[in-house]
């Protein structure tokens, strides 16, 4: 199975930046564990902090990987683009989000991305994209 994990703006700070809200793990170290973990899984990653790029890989390997985890990270709330190229694509889409949303400010309660993927988990940390992996095994 080939999973696609897809990060955005700010991500790549992780371990660095709010860590009581994110922790202290980068991304790269977390992302090595979960191909330790998870190794008969074809697992890719990629963060931006660029819309655009973002939109560009979502319809890269919308059309030929078995699933894409994305965690939009501030464009969730802002960004039509992004949602409007996970309507546009095949792969099953899980949305992500390390924080739970809805106990931050008012405007990250809002997703443009979650009335066109299969499903959405927050709020267990980086855990949540294990639990993401977890559900396309199901």
């Amino acid at each position: 199975m080939k999973l696609q994990i897809i990060n955005g703006p700010n991500l790549n700070l992780l371990g660095i930046r709010e860590k009581s809200i994110y922790g202290d793990q980068n991304f790269d170290e977390y992302f090595n564990d979960l191909k330790i973990k998870y190794t008969k899984l074809d697992l890719h990653y990629f963060q931006s902090n660029i819309e655009g790029e973002l939109i560009e890989k979502i319809q890269e390997v919308g059309f030929e990987f078995d699933g894409i985890i994305i965690n939009a990270a501030a464009y969730t709330h802002t960004s039509v683009g992004i949602g409007d190229a996970i309507k546009s694509v095949n792969s099953p889409v899980i949305e992500v989000h390390i924080s739970n949303t809805y106990t931050r400010e008012e405007f990250r309660h809002k997703s443009f991305l979650s009335a066109h993927v299969r499903g959405v988990i927050l709020g267990f940390g980086l855990k949540s994209y294990d639990l993401a992996i977890e559900s396309f095994l199901d």
